[in-house]
Formats: structure tokens, sequence, C-alpha cells
């Protein structure tokens, strides 16, 4: 079974993304210095829009979900896994981690990617208040489990 969410985003001036275990997508149409994790504002969904058929599918722990993001041509990936714990409840923020760690806004676990881990010139783009992000969030179960 394989469920497939779109999200729309926005760039931001402020956008770091060096954090070491996370990366964050927002709602929120402002972000402060703090955010380090914030890859993108302004977003068409939290997790706790994503459909109750991928919130279903997410909360097994073989649950393969990827992530992908695109601006201007440029893509970048992650890979993580669902959890039985996922809540789907925040209705601000689509987290992921490297960690197992969950709480209300977490989308996966045990991702390859946290924000430090995205490609400098993909972060640069992400830096134009105007530019439009495309996410694709993908549910996969795993077959081989």
């Amino acid at each position: 079974m394989r469920v497939v969410e779109f999200i729309e985003a926005k760039g931001h001036e402020k956008i770091k993304a060096t954090h070491k275990t996370t990366f964050e997508i927002t709602k929120e149409k402002f972000l402060t210095e703090r955010g380090d994790c914030i890859i993108a504002i302004n977003a068409s969904k939290s997790v706790f829009d994503l459909s109750n058929e991928f919130k279903n599918l997410a909360r097994h722990r073989n649950t393969v979900i990827k992530v992908l993001i695109e601006a201007n041509g440029l893509k970048e990936l992650a890979i993580g896994y669902g959890n039985e714990a996922l809540s789907f409840t925040n209705s601000t923020s689509i987290v992921a981690r490297k960690s197992d760690y969950v709480c209300p806004r977490t989308l996966m676990i045990k991702s390859n990617k946290a924000a430090k881990d995205f490609s400098r010139k993909f972060i640069k783009l992400l830096r134009n208040p105007n530019q439009t992000i495309n996410i694709t969030i993908i549910a996969e179960a795993n077959r081989y489990a």
C-alpha cells in the first residue's frame, strides 16, 4: 500500500538549516533566528492536515516514509520510518527526526537527513522568500518487514 501527500510552502531569508537531528516545515508565515531546523514556511499542511489514510499507514513501524523536497529544479530526498506512537495532532508543523523521539509534530523517525544534511546550494534557494517549495510525502508499507 502507498499513500502520497502534496504540500506547497515558501522560502524565507532567515532559513539556516543547521540543526543536527531534525528538519521542519511549518505553516507559520514567519521565522525567527532560533528556527535552525526549519527549511520551509507558509506550508499548505501540517501533520494534522494529512489524510487519515496516510496517518493510519504511517502508524506502523515498518512503513517507509519519503519526503521529496523540490525547489527551482533542485531536489532533496529524506527517508525515515513510521511508528505506532505517531499522533499527528499538531496543527502547525511537520518534523522529521533522526532519533526515535515522537511528539505531536513528528512525521517520521530515524530519518537519514536533518536540516544540516541538505546541500548548501539547495538551502540557498530556500532563503528566497519568493521561492515556491513543492513537497511530496510518500508512506509505503514495507513488504519485506
